[in-house]
């Protein structure tokens, strides 16, 4: 048995939904932080690509967090991980760029709850 498929309409027809038009809800101000005595800026949450963190969420919390902090910061990533960081500081700072960033603690980002 054949399946038949309607075919496909070009670009510029009629579409369900235009994800091209979708803006950002909140202002997506960069975290800047205080750190081994120089300042970072990590890029706000909602502006990073999804694409970069689904991997590393399936692979737990650190993975996870490590995985935000090298997106965010983009090209500080190699001069930030050449400085020790603590577990403790990097919880601290994890929940506070998350409050920044409108996440309250317990919600994930990726689920939205």
């Amino acid at each position: 048995m054949t399946t038949r498929t309607a075919p496909r309409p070009a670009d510029d027809q009629p579409f369900d939904f235009n994800l091209d038009a979708v803006k950002a809800e909140s202002n997506l101000t960069p975290f800047r932080v205080h750190f081994d005595g120089r300042r970072w800026d990590f890029a706000h949450m909602e502006a990073l690509d999804v694409w970069d963190l689904v991997e590393a969420v399936e692979r737990g919390e650190v993975a996870a967090m490590v995985s935000i902090f090298k997106a965010a910061l983009g090209d500080q990533w190699d001069d930030f991980r050449k400085v020790r960081l603590p577990q403790f500081k990097m919880k601290a700072l994890f929940g506070e760029y998350r409050k920044h960033c409108g996440l309250e603690p317990g919600e994930s980002e990726a689920s939205g709850s």
